[in-house]
């Protein structure tokens, strides 16, 4: 559950949920929302500092969508087969694989008719999903993803709320929960022909939001300016919804990381301290 800012990767990784076509009324003031959520929010282990209210049900690290459903669940649960006790960070809820499983994953595609486009993304996002879709499936993990032509997919792509675009979020998502994928990731549609990012560069604000939605946390969550520069920033105590170490991995800063809350909007394949935890967890 997640939001990525121009130059920041924020993680949304399984508690988002995004649609197409949302009004510019989408976030509300953080005093809209009741204390008795901001608890919940905190005792699941999240800062909820800058929290704000939106369709599916509140934002928080500004990349992170945490549903109305998520806050009802239990979700202390490892669905990895693997063992929750395992820096690269995850989250308590994971992807349930039986060994084998394919993630379908649909991102419609932008067209013209009657001289209006439709709601949807050119073929740099379609290119650099592949490229998303490319990197994880090199790994050999017992979790695959797969694009399909279909919208009843796993993992649904839609378009971020022109109010976010223009604050310059560059993506959403959330965690898994019950054992599945979080089923939807919101992009902005201008971050080459505004900001500028390659294709490869889209396709690491990508695989970071896919991230999420199989359960990795911001590999520098304790300390967001560690990435994002500025004074030092918590995301929150790792329990219960979880911040696990994966054995392997640096229990401290790993550099050009693909799950750093932020990026300088460069391109950053999986480093081997990401294959380490992807290979561990899947």
């Amino acid at each position: 559950m997640k939001d990525l800012l121009v130059g920041t990767l924020l993680v949304m990784t399984a508690l988002f949920a995004f649609q197409s076509c949302q009004n510019d009324s989408e976030a509300i003031s953080s005093d809209a929302v009741p204390l008795e959520v901001i608890s919940q929010l905190e005792e699941m282990g999240f800062n909820p500092d800058g929290i704000e209210v939106v369709q599916e049900g509140y934002r928080i690290e500004r990349d992170i969508i945490v549903t109305h459903d998520f806050l009802k669940g239990d979700h202390d649960h490892d669905h990895s087969g693997k063992g929750k006790n395992t820096k690269q960070y995850s989250t308590n809820a994971l992807v349930s694989t039986g060994g084998s499983r394919t993630i379908t994953v649909y991102m419609p595609a932008a067209s013209t008719g009657r001289g209006k486009k439709t709601s949807g993304f050119n073929a740099n996002y379609i290119a650099a999903l592949d490229e998303a879709i490319s990197r994880f499936n090199a790994e050999g993990l017992e979790l695959s993803f797969q694009r399909t032509a279909s919208s009843n997919a796993d993992i649904v792509f839609t378009t971020l709320s022109k109010r976010d675009e223009r604050r310059g979020v560059l993506g959403s998502a959330g965690f898994p929960s019950n054992g599945n994928p979080y089923d939807e990731i919101k992009m902005n549609t201008q971050i080459d022909s505004r900001f500028g990012y390659s294709t490869n560069a889209i396709a690491t604000v990508i695989a970071h939001e896919m991230g999420h939605c199989i359960g990795f946390r911001h590999t520098d969550y304790f300390d967001r300016s560690l990435s994002c520069g500025g004074q030092p920033s918590n995301e929150g105590p790792a329990e219960p919804i979880g911040a696990n170490h994966i054995p392997g991995t640096p229990t401290g800063f790993s550099a050009e990381s693909w799950m750093l809350a932020c990026s300088g909007g460069g391109d950053r394949p999986f480093n081997n301290d990401d294959k380490t935890a992807l290979d561990f967890l899947y």
